[in-house]
């Protein structure tokens, strides 16, 4: 240990210290500055970013030998306060630069070094910048991070004021479609927002902490658990394994009627066998996670290897054995019939096309590592807070599993650092919850990176065969589809996922004839969860190919080819149903010009030689809003003697939950004249909160929206007198009415059924036009996205900076998957870089957002979701680009450098 006086934040602290231990540590752990996040714990994403000694510098890694005596460090709690922000504080609130807000204050701190270096920076000196000091982004897109940096200059250099940049809202005005930042960004610029790591810390002195065994391998049977040394370790109090469990030790996968499983193959600890790497087989609980993370280690686990089926082809092998014995490993199947038969007239068509595609494990990559804790309240009731953003279903599906009875058992959403949704999976609830019942201690669990990346859900791979005909004018009449699905060892929505095939294969075109099937297979690689777009990235990214390539065969311009087929009045969606609204023809010949100046840009460029070509690329991005059929969201609203207090389940990781449900309830509470700071918010805690059903789907804004409305109408009825003026508070009590209201909204939709998938699954649809701008290095085979330009229609606009975050967000997501973004190698995919997570050198800084808004019949004030649409389909827009420059068609993702060369290679034999 040493001593040593740190002026932090203009303070002196003495600290003593391990010479080994991280700058991070001693910031967050002996000083309780919270503020600073540890994200990657290898300096790979900046969250931990401080300024020590007028330098920034990734904490996590920055060992305390290090630092000098006397060293001066700035975290975010020295750069301002909420009372007095920072001009780089306040232009994050006002460009909703803090979206989940995990990543903000390492970005804040470092700008505020790049503004003291230099007060007049230029966009790309601000993004190298970023790029020096490892600052990285999941969120954001880059963009509003680097407007942000901008705005804060100008204001620092007196050129506008905080009047001119902040939104004021006018006296009786609405907030629907404005740019208002969201009631959480405040404290996410201070680094006042605890996530769950911050709030660990702040739990009581007899908390445990769990570090976990897990499996080395991806598919064994375990011959034996042994924890006898393990429990003879220094501050372990328990070594938990399956035969401790209380409850049924399976979490109910919620499987459709027709899966060949019964949706309860899925443990919390592992007892007969390993499914896939990372398994829990014990969890070891100590005084510290030191003590913790030292027993696991002394855990022996005796294991019979098994040859594991990492694809869905290999485990659809003949001879591959049962990976959960007594359930085939396909174990679910779905079909699309819509119109007459396609193969007769396939044979008759003038113009068909057929090809194969691949979508892969794309990986999720938040930067907070999963985290949690759980203890028993003073009603002991258990109690789980976690990233949760389904807590109602996490509840139900894991209760019988852990052993608690359910009506004394409430999850509650921590402040989330995105999910992106992976959390639409119960991940550490189980674990939780087993630990706090056994031991009745409060139980805490904190994932590192590694742990995040090898042992949460991924998205599920599809392998497709799409075939396309259409007549002589290139209209198409005929498709057919096979797609298998990769969902991992566990089934929890592997069916639902598979049905998105048959709902957004051909998506956009009116198809009168399709036949297809689909099938879900369980493999031995990552299990799938839900990614933003669930479904969509996979289908359309073959459609949205393969008719590219239709118009390449047919001598068509691609967008013309789009323009002739897109839906119109009259036409269906595959799901045999009309679309909610017609926006395509009038999007397309929106970005038309924009296409032809890109096209006419890169033959200008490309006759000029040289090893880089140009290219343009188009796609169609389309997502529904809501989880099939009858969906449904309850809210409630109460009237207070300080306003009016709104309860809801809508789980945020980011896209903006508060910012909505205040919207919403602003919007219908008008007549009343009340003010958006006298509208309370009590969010996301089941022991307070109705069950609005979970954050994904892109459903909230449209479910949850529509139930806000319908609960503050309930309101305004009983606040209504028969002069049409509205009772205060004191007269609703002295009058003896109820104070509150529920809101419930169900969506009137049908969910399609298996043997033909015809209906009308979804309320709403979320539309847009996407065109990329590449560059492909023919030397190298690497590709860089120049350019984006989106034609967005979400309906009417709630938030319009919400809404531009969750679109910039999803597109640069979108080029992850498209160049970068895989989890196959499980030595080379585990860390953010390995795993390929764009950094801002790997994204334009030019993307063009222009804003359709068709009003949806069935949306809250017609506005649809956002999230998901733009990540529907970004990566098929920039295959087709690459194919525009270059002639390589990829149909096998990620477009990685080497496939591109190989392409090359091919072309010039």
């Amino acid at each position: 240990m040493e001593k040593k006086t740190l002026f932090i934040n203009g303070v002196a602290q003495t600290v003593i210290v391990d010479p080994e231990t991280s700058l991070a540590n001693v910031i967050r752990k002996q000083q309780g500055l919270t503020g600073t996040k540890v994200g990657c714990g290898k300096g790979e994403c900046g969250t931990c970013s401080v300024i020590l000694n007028g330098k920034v510098v990734r904490s996590c890694i920055t060992k305390m030998k290090r630092i000098a005596d006397e060293s001066t460090i700035i975290t975010i709690e020295g750069v301002g306060t909420k009372e007095n922000l920072h001009p780089l504080q306040l232009a994050w609130m006002v460009n909703g630069a803090a979206q989940c807000g995990f990543c903000t204050p390492g970005f804040i701190v470092s700008s505020k070094a790049l503004l003291e270096e230099n007060i007049n920076p230029t966009r790309e000196e601000v993004r190298a910048w970023f790029q020096k000091n490892r600052n990285v982004c999941r969120c954001t897109g880059y963009k509003p991070l680097v407007d942000a940096v901008m705005d804060a200059a100008k204001l620092m250099r007196g050129e506008v004021t905080k009047e001119d940049l902040w939104f004021q809202l006018k006296e009786g005005a609405s907030i629907m479609g404005s740019n208002m930042a969201r009631p959480s960004a405040l404290a996410k610029v201070t680094g006042t927002w605890d996530f769950g790591a911050d709030l660990g810390l702040k739990m009581p002195a007899n908390t445990l902490h769990i570090k976990l065994v897990q499996a080395q391998v991806s598919h064994a049977n375990i011959i034996s658990v042994d924890t006898s040394e393990a429990e003879k370790m220094e501050g372990v109090f328990k070594v938990i394994t399956a035969k401790d469990v209380p409850g049924t030790n399976r979490i109910n996968g919620l499987a459709f009627p027709t899966n060949l499983g019964d949706g309860l193959e899925r443990p919390i600890l592992n007892d007969k066998k390993i499914f896939q790497f990372g398994d829990a087989i014990a969890m070891v609980l100590a005084d510290t996670p030191e003590q913790a993370e030292a027993a696991a280690a002394k855990v022996v686990v005796e294991i019979e290897e098994l040859l594991p089926y990492m694809s869905a082809p290999a485990a659809m092998a003949e001879d591959a054995i049962e990976i959960h014995p007594g359930t085939p490993n396909t174990y679910f199947k779905t079909n699309i019939v819509k119109g007459d038969e396609t193969a007769e007239l396939m044979e008759k068509l003038p113009n068909v096309i057929e090809d194969d595609f691949y979508v892969g494990r794309q990986p999720h990559l938040p930067l907070e590592p999963d985290v949690g804790f759980a203890y028993f309240d003073e009603d002991d009731n258990l109690m789980v807070h976690s990233k949760s953003i389904a807590l109602h279903f996490h509840q139900l599906m894991t209760a019988e599993a852990i052993g608690v009875d359910p009506t004394k058992y409430f999850i509650v959403q921590n402040p989330t650092g995105g999910t992106f949704g992976y959390k639409f999976s119960p991940t550490i609830e189980g674990l939780l919850g087993v630990a706090a019942l056994v031991t009745k201690r409060p139980v805490y669990l904190e994932f590192d990176m590694y742990q995040q990346i090898t042992y949460t859900g991924k998205r599920s791979p599809f392998f497709m065969n799409v075939k396309m005909g259409a007549d002589e004018n290139g209209i198409l009449q005929a498709m057919e589809t096979d797609w298998s699905v990769d969902h991992g060892p566990y089934c929890e929505f592997g069916d639902l996922v598979t049905t998105r095939g048959s709902q957004f294969i051909g998506a956009g075109y009116n198809i009168p004839n399709i036949r297809g099937e689909g099938r879900t297979v369980a493999t031995n690689h990552a299990w799938g969860s839900a990614f933003r777009g669930y479904g969509s990235p996979q289908s359309l990214f073959a459609s949205e190919t393969l008719i590219d390539m239709l118009a390449y065969q047919m001598g068509e311009d691609p967008l013309e080819l789009r323009y002739k087929n897109v839906y119109r009045e009259g036409d269906t969606t595959p799901n045999g149903c009309p679309p909610d609204v017609i926006v395509l023809p009038k999007a397309l010949d929106t970005i038309r010009p924009f296409y032809q100046a890109a096209k006419a840009n890169t033959e200008a460029l490309n006759a000029e030689g040289g090893d880089i070509k140009h290219g343009v690329g188009i796609s169609l991005n389309i997502y529904g809003c809501g989880l099939d059929g009858p969906d449904s969201s309850e809210v409630w609203i109460e009237l207070t003697k300080d306003g009016v207090t709104v309860g809801d389940s809508w789980e945020d990781h980011g896209q903006g939950a508060d910012m909505g449900t205040l919207t919403f309830a602003h919007e219908t509470l008008r007549p009343l004249g009340i003010q958006p700071e006298q509208i309370k918010l009590v969010m996301n805690n089941m022991k307070l909160t109705p069950n609005s059903g979970p954050a994904g789907g892109s459903r909230s804004n449209v479910m949850t929206g529509n139930a806000i409305k319908v609960g503050c109408e309930n309101l305004l009825a009983a606040l209504k007198k028969e002069d049409g003026s509205f009772r205060t508070y004191d007269e609703m009590v002295a009058e003896g009415l109820p104070l509150r209201y529920e809101g419930v909204w169900t969506a009137p939709c049908t969910a399609p059924g298996v043997e033909t998938s015809q209906g009308n699954p979804f309320p709403v649809y979320m539309y847009g036009v996407l065109l990329s701008e590449v560059s492909v290095d023919t030397t190298t085979g690497k590709t860089h996205v120049d350019k984006m330009t989106l034609v967005s229609d979400c309906g009417t606009i709630t938030n319009k900076t919400v809404l531009e975050g969750q679109l910039y967000g999803g597109l640069v997501q979108g080029i992850g998957l498209a160049l970068s973004e895989d989890f196959e190698d499980l030595k080379k995919h585990t860390t953010l870089t390995g795993c390929g997570i764009p950094q801002v050198k790997d994204v334009p800084d030019e993307i063009v957002l222009i804003h359709q808004e068709t009003p949806r019949p069935l949306g809250p004030y017609g506005a649809a979701g956002a999230g998901e649409m733009p990540l529907s389909a970004p990566h098929a827009s920039i295959a087709n680009a690459i194919y525009n420059a270059c002639g390589v068609r990829i149909k096998h993702l990620p477009a990685y450098p080497e496939k591109v060369l190989e392409g090359l290679e091919a072309l010039n034999k």
